[in-house]
């Protein structure tokens, strides 16, 4: 087996030397290849500064953009300003006005139909007292008569004509309480006065 190879080995022909001595420095030879890498390391950085540089300008211009939006809007409310305080006042008045005639509608309606009440008053009126005034106000109704005859008989008249108003079923309707205020003489017709206060019911006392 030995001999077999080594007798191919013998066979192989002569070796033919290089033409010349191979005497170069590869570390030292000159970079031969067409694109080279620092070029592709300096398109990259230039590209990242030309989109760092967009981005930048984009964000300015938006900024921009954004202020002059702000400066709009503040001229816009710089000049509505003075009309919408004037709007504000308006419907402070408004408002004033509309609480002031729901109170007007709430009393108006709260109070009862007059002309019964005085058609009942004249009804049952005693000879003897002669009415003289009717005054409706925001709790009731002030009555004044003056009585006739004798004066010493005049305060039970007057007391008379308070049981007789407390006990009528039509004006009770209206009124919760009946008090006589007031028993005087008047000078023009040297005869009593008498004063009686009807407060509506649902009224509270002052």
């Amino acid at each position: 087996m030995a001999s077999l190879l080594k007798k191919k080995a013998d066979n192989a022909g002569p070796v033919v030397p290089p033409w010349h001595p191979d005497l170069r420095i590869v570390d030292l030879l000159p970079d031969t290849k067409v694109v080279r890498t620092a070029f592709f390391v300096n398109g990259i950085a230039i590209l990242g500064a030309v989109v760092l540089a967009l981005l930048v300008v984009h964000r300015e211009w938006e900024l921009h953009v954004v202020n002059g939006q702000i400066a709009d809007a503040q001229k816009q409310i710089d000049r509505d300003k003075r009309p919408s305080a004037q709007a504000v006042q308006l419907f402070g008045k408004f408002k004033q006005e509309e609480s002031r005639i729901r109170e007007l509608n709430e009393f108006v309606s709260s109070r009862p139909n007059l002309s019964p009440i005085i058609l009942r008053i004249a009804e049952t009126l005693p000879a003897k007292l002669a009415l003289r005034s009717l005054d409706f106000g925001p709790a009731g109704l002030t009555l004044k008569a003056i009585i006739r005859g004798a004066p010493d008989q005049a305060s039970g008249d007057a007391s008379a004509y308070l049981d007789q108003v407390k006990a009528d079923p039509e004006l009770t309707k209206y009124f919760d309480e009946m008090a006589l205020n007031s028993l005087s003489r008047d000078p023009a017709t040297n005869r009593l006065t008498v004063e009686l206060f009807l407060k509506f019911k649902g009224v509270k006392k002052s």
